[in-house]
C-alpha cells in the first residue's frame, strides 16, 4: 500500500484535473443546450408541438446532467480546500485501525462518498482516478456503503434517478422557450381569446338585435385597453440611470423561469407599491428630473 501522504499529493493532482474537464464539460454542454433550444423554438413556430414535446426531454436530461457536474465540481474544490483534513496527523489518542485506514472525517464525508456514488455514472476519467484514490485512502467498506446510497446527497442522488420528466416540467421548458425566443406557444388556453370567442357567439345568437351583436363585442375590447396602457414603460429616458447592473439567475430544472428579487423591495399587494414609492428612489433619495437638474446647473453657472 502507497504511504498516505503519497495518495493524498496524487489525489490532489486528480481533483484540480478533475475541476478543470467538468468546467470544460460544462461548456461545451451549455453551446449544445443553446442550439438544442433554438431547434425547439423553430419547431414551436412550426406548428410541430408533439415532436417538440418528445425531443425538450433530451435538453432536460442535458440540463440536469449539467448540475450534477456542477454539484460535483463543488465537491473537488471542498477536497482541495480541506486537503489538511485527508492526512491528518497521528495522535496518541486515536484509536488504532487493524488495517491502516484513517477514519472518515465528518466534514469530508458528505463530499467523499457523493463522488464515489457519482463519478462511475459520468464519463470524466480524472473523476474516475480521484475516486480509485479515494477508495484507496479510505477503504472498500466506506466504498461499498456509498455505492448505497449512505451518506451521499440527497441532491446527487436526486439528479442520478432515471425517471421522465415530468408532463408539467416539459410544458414549463417549451413556455420558457417560447417566451425566450418570441414564439406563440399555449395559445388555446388564452383567456383572452376564449372571452373573444365567447362573445361572438353571443352575438350570433341575438340575431335579430345586430347593434346589441356590435355592443357586446365592444365590451371585451375596452377591458383590454388598460393593462395594455399599464405594460408600457415609464418615461425616464431623459433622467439619471443607475450604472448597476444585476444578472438575474439563471434558469435550472427545478426552477425554470427564476425571478429576481432585490433585497428591502416589497411584494405585490403589499404597502409601499405605487408611483410615489418609485419616484422615491429608494435609499438614495429622489431622483430629480430634468428641469431640475438644469436649475442646479444654472444656479451653478452663477
Amino acid at each position: 500500500m502507497a504511504p498516505p501522504s503519497s495518495i493524498v499529493s496524487k489525489l490532489k493532482v486528480q481533483l484540480k484535473l478533475s475541476i478543470s474537464r467538468l468546467r470544460m464539460v460544462q461548456q461545451k454542454d451549455s453551446a449544445l443546450a443553446k442550439q438544442q433550444r433554438r431547434a425547439m423554438a423553430q419547431l414551436l413556430e412550426a406548428g410541430k408541438v408533439e415532436s417538440a414535446r418528445i425531443r425538450v426531454e433530451n435538453i432536460i436530461r442535458s440540463d440536469i446532467t449539467t448540475e450534477l457536474h456542477e454539484m460535483l465540481e463543488l465537491y473537488c474544490e471542498l477536497l482541495l480546500a480541506r486537503s489538511q483534513l485527508l492526512d491528518p496527523p497521528s495522535s496518541p489518542y486515536s484509536s488504532p485501525n487493524p488495517h491502516g485506514i484513517p477514519p472518515l472525517d465528518p466534514a469530508l464525508e458528505e463530499a467523499v462518498r457523493s463522488l464515489i456514488y457519482a463519478a462511475p455514472r459520468t464519463e470524466v476519467k480524472e473523476l474516475h482516478a480521484a475516486r480509485a484514490l479515494l477508495i484507496e485512502k479510505f477503504g472498500k467498506d466506506v466504498a461499498l456503503a456509498s455505492m448505497e446510497g449512505e451518506g451521499v446527497a440527497e441532491r446527487v442522488l436526486s439528479k442520478l434517478k432515471i425517471a421522465t420528466p415530468s408532463p408539467d416540467l416539459v410544458a414549463a421548458y417549451l413556455a420558457e422557450i417560447a417566451r425566450f425566443y418570441g414564439v406563440p406557444f399555449g395559445e388555446d388556453d388564452d383567456p383572452a381569446s376564449a372571452t373573444t370567442d365567447n362573445a361572438d357567439d353571443d352575438g350570433e345568437e341575438g340575431g335579430g338585435n345586430g347593434g346589441g351583436g356590435i355592443g357586446e363585442l365592444a365590451e371585451p375590447a375596452k377591458a383590454l385597453e388598460p393593462p395594455l396602457e399599464a405594460a408600457t414603460p415609464p418615461r425616464l429616458l431623459g433622467g439619471p440611470q443607475s450604472p448597476l447592473r444585476i444578472t438575474p439567475p439563471s434558469p435550472r430544472t427545478d426552477n425554470v423561469a427564476p425571478k429576481l428579487r432585490l433585497p428591502g423591495a416589497t411584494t405585490a399587494g403589499t404597502a409601499g407599491t405605487g408611483p410615489a414609492n418609485a419616484a422615491s428612489g429608494g435609499p438614495g433619495g429622489k431622483i430629480p428630473d430634468v428641469d431640475e437638474l438644469a436649475r442646479r446647473f444654472a444656479q451653478l453657472k452663477r
